[in-house]
């Protein structure tokens, strides 16, 4: 794995990210359960791997189910690698709406209680489109204790990590946060994000793509399921069929091609994939190294969907 510096925090990061949604046990979501110890031996090889970065949030399953099983982890192997940079999210309190600043500090304490750690590196505002950009950032809102617990030295960074690109752009450019990350809109069949990677370079932000496979149709293949992005999209399933196909003639897996897509945009700090079991570990490890010949990175980008069909949010 490539060391690259996140933005201007000073933090260094892995080009992979290892997301641990799927962790949480979330069925109804991505359709299996994952039991504590499927989890736990997860996160073990996580950690015994070359990437050094990890991603979760307060809101991943019931009660944090995600970071309990994080921090269960954490103490089998005796603590935090010294190497290592775990990232997490402030979030409502599960069936709440309450995101003022007061709850940002309690779901700041949460995790860290849940993962055993006193501090972390990273902290990101998650899904703020649950309030929209004048919630956010109103006297006394979440945007506000962010910079207080970066200001108090309890977190190295700041960051937003959300969906919806109308409410991400405008807290991007308030110049107050050192990261961004964005999911499903900057993949092999969605360039929406774009844009918000480009300003949020310029800046001198953090740039962290999540959900390189689109939410699993890039991975799992458009012929297992036609959802993207947590909905159905028939137009993106037959963009991805035509994509598998030129993958194919060059015997190239298509996840590989949709995971090399970010790796190789130099913009991006760190590609975030979500693992759910030890065997992904190593699998999306070999993934990110195999062998694409450059006439397949033209062919699929002549393939690319229109501006028509990607999200437009």
């Amino acid at each position: 794995m490539t060391l690259r510096d996140l933005g201007l925090t000073g933090i260094r990061v892995t080009d992979l990210c290892f997301g641990t949604s799927p962790l949480a046990n979330i069925p109804g979501l991505y359709g299996y359960e994952v039991d504590e110890q499927r989890a736990i031996a997860t996160v073990r090889a996580a950690l015994q791997s070359p990437v050094r970065f990890l991603d979760t949030s307060n809101g991943y399953g019931r009660d944090g189910e995600s970071e309990l099983r994080i921090g269960a982890a954490l103490r089998e192997a005796g603590g935090l690698p010294v190497d290592y940079v775990v990232a997490t999210k402030v979030d409502p309190r599960s069936g709440f709406s309450d995101f003022s600043g007061a709850r940002v500090y309690d779901s700041f304490h949460e995790s860290l209680d849940r993962l055993g750690l006193d501090r972390v590196a990273l902290l990101h505002l998650h899904d703020p489109e649950r309030i929209g950009f004048a919630a956010s950032v109103a006297a006394g809102g979440p945007v506000e204790a962010l910079r207080a617990l970066k200001d108090s030295g309890r977190v190295d960074a700041i960051g937003v990590a959300g969906g919806t690109l109308s409410v991400m752009r405008q807290l991007v450019d308030t110049g107050i946060f050192d990261v961004v990350l964005t999911h499903n809109r900057y993949t092999l069949l969605d360039r929406s994000a774009d844009a918000l990677i480009a300003r949020a370079q310029t800046l001198g932000m953090g740039v962290l793509n999540a959900a390189p496979y689109g939410g699993g149709m890039l991975a799992k293949g458009p012929a297992t399921t036609n959802r993207y992005a947590y909905g159905e999209r028939g137009d993106a399933q037959s963009a991805a069929m035509r994509m598998q196909e030129a993958c194919e003639r060059y015997e190239v897996p298509l996840a590989a091609a949709a995971l090399q897509f970010s790796l190789r945009d130099a913009r991006i700090t760190s590609t975030v994939v979500g693992v759910s079991s030890p065997e992904r570990i190593a699998q999306t490890i070999a993934l990110a190294g195999h062998s694409i010949p450059d006439e397949l990175w033209a062919e699929l980008e002549s393939l690319t969907p229109p501006r028509s069909e990607w999200i437009d949010d």
